[in-house]
């Protein structure tokens, strides 16, 4: 830098060695001035960033006023704090202005999921989430503000779930879902009330566990009404009878998955969070056989628009009400919904003598605490087990009898 040149009083400014603004080299401006018994010297910036004599001086004629009058900025450095304070005042009413605006859906679908997406490794814990947002958050919240949505509206969305037949874990994990939006508002300072969740009652677990299952008869009468009704509904259903699948796990599922020549299901990404194998029958590979072939990346199961189904379709629950299958029943945990027909395969299983661990393997179960309400499905394999026991030490008894010399 070249040295400093007065170019009025208290102006000063300085040339660039090398770098060039215009025709001249570019200078840097300053003031200086004293104040409050100190000298004290403050710099603007570059011509090329906009400054010049005119300017500096207005900026010093500006401060020296304030002084003589003793209010505002008495210094450079004050004055760009004051315009800093009020820089970050208007970005805050812009925020706040964007805060009011802004819908739950909007904040759902353009911050919160794509940072959830981002931080969740069990893909199948954002599919679940975006699944519970689509058909059940966003119907009933999703135009509104966040500072529009009151505990009333969440229990609409329970009532709702509640009278589709939804588990109450499953509202459990909607109003989670609601929740953590919210939260993440409050943390990025897009919302300042109290979240709406902490003030509904939310439904109790105990006695969740879904119990009724399906005869064989019933099962079949199912599968028969719902082949005259849609293909897609009897193949998924089909396969959840015979392999135990979820609907999720059957609506991922694609041909490069299937391996027909050892009957072998690769389900990916499931709930547990872990890739599972599930076995085909002979009545699940005769289905899969008769379906029209795609390349290994294309769905077995595709929706009508090409892209992944994200529902059963409404024809199963048509076929279950044709057959009075929930005719008179109001114990949610007995009515008859797809879910049902894996329940029914693992009940199936434990009324033939299958054991517990084979159950909880074949179903993905993470551990035996949701394996172990078929127990008592199979009673006469566990008396069969202790008979078989039984005849077991009696045939070790007799073979090691020692006879006994006893003297009168």
């Amino acid at each position: 830098m070249a040295k400093r040149m007065v170019v009025r009083p208290g102006v000063r400014c300085r040339l660039h060695k090398t770098r060039k603004h215009g025709v001249g080299f570019d200078r840097y401006w300053s003031i200086y001035y004293r104040y409050d018994g100190r000298n004290i010297e403050e710099g603007l910036g570059w011509t090329s960033e906009g400054w010049s004599e005119k300017k500096a001086a207005g900026i010093l004629a500006e401060l020296q006023e304030n002084q003589r009058r003793g209010e505002g900025p008495v210094t450079l450095k004050e004055k760009r704090a004051l315009a800093e304070a009020v820089r970050q005042e208007q970005e805050l009413q812009k925020a706040r202005a964007v805060m009011e605006r802004l819908t739950f859906a909007e904040l759902f679908e353009t911050r919160y999921f794509p940072a959830s997406k981002a931080s969740k490794r069990n893909p199948g814990s954002w599919r679940r989430e975006a699944s519970l947002f689509r058909l059940w958050i966003e119907p009933v919240i999703g135009k509104k503000t966040l500072k529009e949505i009151a505990p009333i509206h969440l229990e609409n969305i329970k009532a709702k779930m509640g009278k589709a037949g939804l588990a109450p874990r499953s509202i459990h994990y909607a109003l989670a879902v609601v929740r953590q939006v919210f939260n993440y508002a409050r943390l990025h300072n897009l919302y300042e009330g109290e979240n709406p969740v902490s003030k509904v009652k939310k439904p109790s677990l105990k006695g969740n566990q879904r119990l009724r299952f399906l005869t064989r008869d019933e099962a079949e009468a199912l599968l028969a009404e719902l082949a005259g009704r849609s293909r897609d509904a009897h193949d998924m259903a089909l396969l959840s009878l015979h392999t135990g699948m979820r609907a999720g796990e059957i609506f991922n599922l694609a041909w490069g998955d299937v391996d027909m020549a050892r009957g072998i299901l690769t389900l990916r990404d499931t709930k547990s969070g872990r890739n599972r194998p599930a076995f085909m029958t002979e009545g699940v590979k005769a289905m899969l056989e008769d379906r029209e072939k795609g390349v290994p990346t294309d769905l077995v199961f595709p929706a009508r628009g090409g892209g992944k189904m994200v529902q059963v379709s409404d024809s199963f629950n048509r076929a279950v009400s044709k057959l009075g299958l929930n005719e008179g029943i109001t114990d949610r945990r007995q009515r008859v919904v797809f879910h049902s027909l894996r329940h029914t395969f693992a009940s199936w299983l434990a009324e033939q003598g299958t054991d517990l661990y084979t159950i909880k393997e074949l179903m993905g179960h993470q551990d035996f605490k949701m394996t172990s309400r078929y127990s008592h499905l199979g009673p006469s394999t566990l008396q069969a087990a202790v008979k078989q026991l039984d005849k077991s030490l009696n045939t070790a008894s007799e073979a090691e009898v020692i006879p006994l010399n006893i003297k009168p």
